[in-house]
């Protein structure tokens, strides 16, 4: 995605959460009301350094979305593991789903985690409730971490949460990587 791309970024985020809404840390209200600067400065987070967002579109040039993954270098990192990135705002269209296109975007995804973001594990926090993402997730080498965080939409609901070790060279551990970067 480029970071001018705020509009296609704007309608696949409220088809995203018309679809799937506890999939997402954030209610299609919240999402309706956010102004077009509002939408601009997403754009720009979702581009800038430590943010890979990978989109699909249904006919290449339309600048209209029908997948979207990010991958974030995670903050804060755990101290003494491998370099920690978190896949988020992970979508793919109801028309597209069974295409394999969310195994290719998630293929991408953890590769440009392990090589553009230097990452060694990939995380990630799936609902409680949505038991076809954590299959999904996987039959894509994810393990179930035990860990459980309280979903922020509704605190009598829980996110599993999941990671993946990657390969890429020798990923650099979290603090080491973090004192380089300071």
């Amino acid at each position: 995605m480029a970071e001018g791309e705020w509009e296609a970024l704007r309608a696949v985020r409220l088809e995203m959460l018309a679809d799937t809404p506890t999939a997402y840390i954030e209610s299609l209200v919240s999402a309706q009301a956010q102004t077009e600067g509002q939408w601009r400065s997403r754009s720009a987070a979702m581009t800038a350094p430590g943010s890979i967002t990978l989109v699909a579109e249904a006919v290449p040039g339309a600048k209209a979305f029908c997948g979207l993954m990010r991958v974030v270098v995670k903050h804060p990192q755990e101290t003494g593991r491998l370099l920690q990135a978190m896949l988020i705002s992970v979508y793919v269209a109801a028309p597209f789903r069974g295409s394999g296109l969310a195994d290719e975007l998630l293929r991408q995804s953890v590769k440009a985690a392990a090589e553009e973001l230097g990452a060694g594990l990939l995380q990630l926090g799936v609902h409680e409730d949505n038991t076809r993402a954590a299959s999904f997730y996987g039959r894509h080498g994810f393990r179930d971490t035990g860990r459980r965080e309280t979903y922020p939409l509704d605190i009598s609901k829980k996110e599993i949460i999941m990671e993946r070790e990657l390969s890429a060279g020798e990923p650099a551990l979290a603090d080491s990587r973090a004192q380089s970067k300071a």
